[in-house]
């Protein structure tokens, strides 16, 4: 069964060329033009993954994005017209896992979604809970406790800890967090994973500005400490 994507594009033009290049690929596509429209449709018929263009009509795409979140952790891909760093970063804050810049190939962007596919359908990284200070995490679970209270962490999130978890004291570049945790290569951005784990530290660390457990090693990466 083809995995359905949902096209969230104000420019009929450019949604409908979308749906096309999309179906010759091997995806089924739905079509939103507006956020509003987007979250009716994803809520009649959710989607595999979903495609947000930023800039939308009334509710912008990150609203659109950040509503998503709400009620699904279904993979977001944000697209926008420029590569600038604040667009960017806004959009993965608002909850999106990937992103992409006008113009784009459709390759590349059907290999981001096949990524984010096999990323969703695979099992978590290892089964063991692990222990950092008051940090627990439970992988074959899906959950993560802090003093004792249960953590809400988006899937890349979760993800992005267990594979951090799983190599203790070990400094994983961002090459090797692409790679792990979105199932990227030569294609994928450094930024996606400072964001993550900026976001990451907000919900696992008591001071977030100064984390104790999800530690930068400048120059290097990131690593997990007790």
């Amino acid at each position: 069964m083809a995995s359905r994507i949902l096209l969230v594009e104000d420019d009929e033009r450019i949604r409908t060329s979308l749906r096309l290049a999309l179906d010759d690929e091997g995806y089924e596509a739905d079509e939103a033009a507006s956020g509003e429209e987007a979250l009716e449709a994803f809520a009649r018929r959710p989607a595999d993954v979903v495609l947000i263009d930023i800039m939308l009509p009334g509710m912008d795409g990150f609203e659109c994005c950040r509503a998503l979140r709400r009620v699904s952790a279904v993979p977001v891909i944000m697209v926008t017209a420029r590569s600038d760093t604040h667009d960017v970063v806004a959009g993965l804050e608002a909850g999106a896992d990937d992103y992409v810049t006008k113009p784009f190939m459709i390759k590349e962007l059907a290999a981001r979604i096949r990524a984010l596919l096999r990323r969703a359908k695979a099992a978590d990284p290892g089964s063991a809970p692990l222990a950092f200070g008051d940090l627990e995490i439970m992988p074959d679970q899906g959950l993560v406790r802090r003093s004792g209270e249960e953590v809400h962490l988006t899937r890349t999130e979760f993800r992005l800890l267990c594979e951090l978890a799983a190599n203790p004291g070990r400094v994983l570049s961002r090459e090797q967090l692409l790679e792990r945790v979105w199932g990227y290569d030569y294609f994928g951005d450094g930024r996606l994973v400072d964001v993550h784990v900026r976001r990451l530290r907000t919900k696992v660390e008591h001071d977030p500005a100064n984390p104790r457990h999800v530690v930068t090693v400048r120059g290097l990466g990131y690593k997990v400490v007790a």
